[in-house]
């Protein structure tokens, strides 16, 4: 009996490994915003989801960090539900204080831009699997608006 128990557990067990699990990816950080309170990112992540049904997003949490320090975390709750068998794109909004900028200032200096790294982590909720959050991570540099930029 207990043989049988051990090939089912294995047999279930080997199943749920090779389901195929929603894949995402970050696809782009752009400047969308400057106002008095700061300046506001859009970072657009797509998300493909292999199942025939649509899956709910529990939240996506979100940590931009530049020198190796953090400037912005925050999360987004309840952003919507990933499309059935279909990519879905989803925009994550971050916010950096002036006041954050101005502590970067050696970097900024150097050649008007900040050096990030942005890392999200997309939580869904699966069935037979519950809670799945999905790491995400992306380097680059993100130039920062000259008075032109502002004026125009």
């Amino acid at each position: 009996m207990a043989e049988l128990l051990d090939k089912a557990k294995n047999f279930v067990a080997d199943k749920v490994a090779n389901m195929k699990k929603p894949e995402a990816s970050i696809t782009d950080v752009d400047l969308t915003r400057v106002g008095r309170d700061g300046i506001q990112y859009n970072a657009k992540v797509s998300v493909t989801n292999p199942y025939s049904a649509p899956i709910p997003i529990c939240e996506i949490s979100y940590t931009l960090k530049s020198a190796g320090r953090v400037i912005a975390s925050g999360k987004v709750p309840d952003p919507g539900s990933l499309k059935a068998s279909d990519s879905t794109m989803l925009d994550v909004e971050v916010k950096v204080p002036h006041s954050v900028l101005v502590s970067l200032i050696k970097d900024i200096g150097a050649d008007w831009d900040i050096d990030y790294e942005l890392e999200v982590g997309l939580t869904v909720d699966l069935p037979l699997f519950g809670d799945l959050t999905i790491p995400l991570s992306q380097k680059g540099e993100i130039k920062l608006p000259t008075l032109t930029d502002l004026i125009f």
